[in-house]
């Protein structure tokens, strides 16, 4: 009989970490072998043990987040699959999540026996997708010619916090010119004219998080 997957849990709530563990725990092929409560810290318990699969939220307190964990871990030699276990089903953080190199993309209310069968196609190689994500992905692929680039997510995010163009440019260090050309892209890909209508229609359309 092989060896059990071996599982990281990281996530910022201790209540999370032990439901998951404790969901987990009931599958014989799956053990829970460590977890963080950083992103940091789960970059850092993957260079020093044998890990086959992180369950990795994306958004952690402060400093380092999912997105940048998920890149840092799956950089290394025999890199354990990174699993992203979330509550945001955005088209800007399912992007970040798959280009920073994540296997899989689940929400957290996914029903147990899927959390567990995601995590064995994780430890196997393969893709695992929430069935909300895989849609938001087949729409992006459907119609590139409307879906925002990162950059421009970005940009609108900082405008739905209520940030202005001249805030965004000394947050992302740009030109308040070349911030200005960002929502002008963004405007016409949604078919809206002011910044209140892009930030409600990206909402509603599941681009930036409500």
């Amino acid at each position: 009989m092989s060896r059990p997957v071996r599982l990281l849990l990281a996530d910022d709530h201790p209540v999370v970490r032990s439901g998951l563990r404790a969901l987990l725990s009931t599958e014989p092929d799956l053990t829970v072998v460590a977890e963080a409560a950083t992103a940091r810290e789960a970059v850092a318990v993957c260079a020093r043990e044998s890990v086959d699969v992180v369950l990795m939220d994306l958004q952690f307190g402060s400093g380092m987040q999912g997105v940048e964990a998920t890149a840092a871990i799956v950089a290394r030699p025999d890199a354990p699959r990174v699993l992203v276990l979330t509550t945001y089903d955005t088209e800007a953080d399912i992007l970040a999540a798959v280009e920073a190199g994540a296997t899989g993309y689940l929400l957290k209310d996914a029903p147990p026996e899927e959390l567990a069968a995601a995590v064995r196609a994780a430890a196997a190689g393969r893709s695992a997708l929430a069935p909300a994500v895989a849609h938001r992905l087949i729409d992006r692929v459907r119609a590139p010619g409307v879906a925002l680039t990162p950059r421009e997510s970005e940009v609108l995010r900082l405008v739905a916090d209520g940030l202005s163009n001249q805030q965004i440019s000394r947050r992302l260090h740009l030109s308040q010119a070349t911030v200005k050309t960002h929502l002008v892209h963004v405007y016409g890909k949604l078919g809206v004219e002011s910044r209140t209508a892009a930030v409600a229609v990206a909402r509603e359309r599941g681009l930036i998080r409500r």
